[in-house]
């Protein structure tokens, strides 16, 4: 055999295959704001699918025909009559609730409107169409319809009231609050100073503490005590890190960790670092890794000899729960004897199998994951704007047709709150990080099928011994609740469910004394039959108030009921006062 030529082994001809996959990256990558970062190639499927089954099921078009030609005489009738709708889709639609929408035409224009959304739902009632291609066509066309909705006209009804009673200053302010935001979207002052602002460590954030941890990726912060004894078994917080940690500490009165601190709690928080492009190959692995896995072997150094009680919110949740399977499997994982061992797990709207995914599957197709991927290899992170995008993508009618009706046609700013500012404090994503997740949770369900891996090998959500208290909320479009429940079927260990009022974020910071709250609660034997979400909803007892003091309850209940001094935290320990670095980077992206 001849020796291979040096020349042709030190520099090697480049591999075709990747040479292309590069060129096609570039090109998906550089094409993407042309459709807003969505997948061409997964609207046109989806389109062509309803369009083919509607093709070849000419019953059902005659029906979708006869839906609309009846709906169109009922609205002419109803235009000839001049009497208000009694249509109570309309009545209970909030764009059209005040009394201005009740006189003619506008009545009318409302009704039709509302028969329009209808129509569209029962155009997806087609034998064999894909359930992810009716979404996405459901999606799109009700996205179209609320572009089109008669609330967006600038000389609706109660423009046309406002205008009149205002002699026109509503416009004139509506024309002040657009310049101002087109001055921040590109990076000038607003004119107008805000109202209020929420900054962290200021008005937001407030809580004492220390970050008592640093790596690469997280700061671990500790909060001082508040009372003079404490529960033996600490409390550590895994937030999302979409969003800044902050939103379970707000202001005084609506922060969690607060509230926790005042009921004899030592509480650690993970604080996740804004990734930048040299962040780009973290992975999955190292969020587990220097965030769940370095916090528990820091506690275990401050709080020696005592088992954490866990929490977990939104994706930090899901990675809470494979941090947990991984370390309750045989052999464990590297590292794990320098760990604080366990004594509880609670997951905050926080998903563990992605069948059901909620509002987000809609935007997740192989398709969709390979656009965004060539995007983020170019920048190497997902923008919090383009995050941003895709939540209002899918609530345009709330976050933008509404909101800018509001502001810049009745010249009406929203009020800021501190769960406004904390909303707008948007965070990157390395990467690799966001594709793995998005592959392995999103596409594949892996941690639901037991195929997720854990320093390569997979782990089961079946090995979690530790009692589990688990929150959905009612009105979740991120984390559906019964998405959230279905980590009943998944384990097998007692575990209180609880579902509370609010949605993705309002449901969770739900602190004691917020009026109009209630929650369901309904614990679970290991032992005990599988229940359907639907029959666990019929057989769990409604409670008023706030579901933070049934958790409270819980973790006392779980605990080993020892009261020891309250730890201050030692200066040696203390790296820098809370909230730490990493939350105050913000990137104009």
């Amino acid at each position: 055999m001849h020796a291979a030529s040096p020349h042709l082994s030190q520099n090697p001809s480049p591999d075709p295959d990747t040479a292309a996959a590069a060129l096609d990256r570039v090109l998906m990558a550089r094409s993407a704001p042309l459709t807003s970062g969505l997948s061409p190639i997964s609207l046109s499927l989806a389109w062509q699918d309803w369009a083919q089954h509607l093709a070849s099921q000419p019953g059902q078009a005659l029906r979708l025909a006869a839906l609309a030609q009846a709906g169109a005489v009922e609205w002419a009738g109803h235009c000839a009559s001049g009497l208000c709708s009694d249509d109570e889709t309309v009545q209970r639609d909030p764009r059209f609730a005040s009394e201005d929408w009740r006189a003619w035409p506008w009545s009318g224009l409302a009704h039709a409107y509302k028969r329009s959304e209808r129509w569209w739902d029962e155009a997806m009632r087609l034998d064999g169409l894909t359930r992810h291609h009716a979404e996405v066509v459901r999606t799109f066309a009700h996205q179209w319809l609320d572009l089109l909705s008669p609330s967006n006209l600038p000389f609706n009804p109660e423009v046309l009231r406002r205008t009149r009673e205002t002699a026109g200053a509503n416009l004139v302010q509506g024309a002040q609050h657009a310049l101002d935001d087109w001055r921040r979207d590109h990076g000038l002052a607003p004119l107008q100073p805000p109202e209020r602002e929420f900054r962290p460590g200021i008005e937001v954030a407030t809580t004492p503490g220390a970050v008592v941890m640093r790596n690469r990726l997280v700061e671990l912060i500790q909060y001082a005590p508040t009372t003079a004894t404490v529960q033996a078994e600490p409390v550590l917080i895994v937030p999302s890190w979409i969003m800044k940690y902050y939103i379970l500490d707000l202001s005084p009165h609506n922060s969690m960790v607060r509230w926790l601190t005042g009921q004899g709690h030592t509480v650690f928080i993970l604080s996740w670092k804004n990734p930048d492009a040299g962040d780009a190959q973290l992975g999955m692995d190292d969020y587990l890794r220097l965030g769940v896995f370095d916090s528990l072997a820091r506690i275990a150094e401050l709080v020696p000899g005592e088992p954490v009680h866990a929490c977990g919110y939104c994706l930090g949740g899901t990675l809470l729960s494979i941090g947990t399977a991984a370390l309750a499997r045989p052999g464990q994982v590297a590292g794990a004897e320098r760990m604080a061992p366990l004594a509880s797990v609670s997951l905050l709207a926080a998903e563990t199998d992605f069948s059901e995914p909620g509002e987000l599957g809609v935007l997740i197709d192989e398709a969709q994951v390979q656009l965004l991927e060539a995007m983020m290899a170019e920048r190497g992170f997902l923008s919090g704007r383009q995050m941003a995008g895709s939540f209002q993508f899918l609530h345009s009618r709330d976050l933008v047709w509404s909101t800018r009706m509001q502001e810049y046609l009745l010249g009406e700013r929203s009020q800021p709150s501190d769960l406004m500012a904390w909303n707008a404090d948007v965070t990157r994503m390395p990467a690799r990080m966001h594709g793995e997740y998005l592959r392995r949770c999103y596409l594949h369900n892996d941690l639901a099928e037991d195929r997720y891996p854990v320093e390569g090998r997979p782990v089961s959500l079946s090995d979690i011994r530790q009692p589990m208290f688990v929150v959905g909320t009612e009105k979740d479009h991120v984390s559906p609740w019964r998405s959230v429940y279905k980590v009943l079927r998944l384990t097998e260990t007692a575990l209180t469910f609880v579902l509370t009022s609010g949605g993705h974020n309002a449901g969770i910071v739900s602190e004691p004394g917020h009026p109009r709250r209630h929650y369901a609660l309904l614990a679970c034997g290991a032992e005990d039959p599988w229940m359907s979400p639907d029959d666990w909803q019929q057989a769990a007892p409604r409670h008023e108030g706030s579901w933070w003091t049934a958790w409270h309850d819980w973790l006392l209940a779980h605990g080993s009921d020892r009261q020891v001094p309250a730890r201050t935290i030692a200066p040696e320990a203390a790296l820098m006062p809370a909230p730490g670095a990493h939350v105050m980077v913000r990137y104009p992206d």
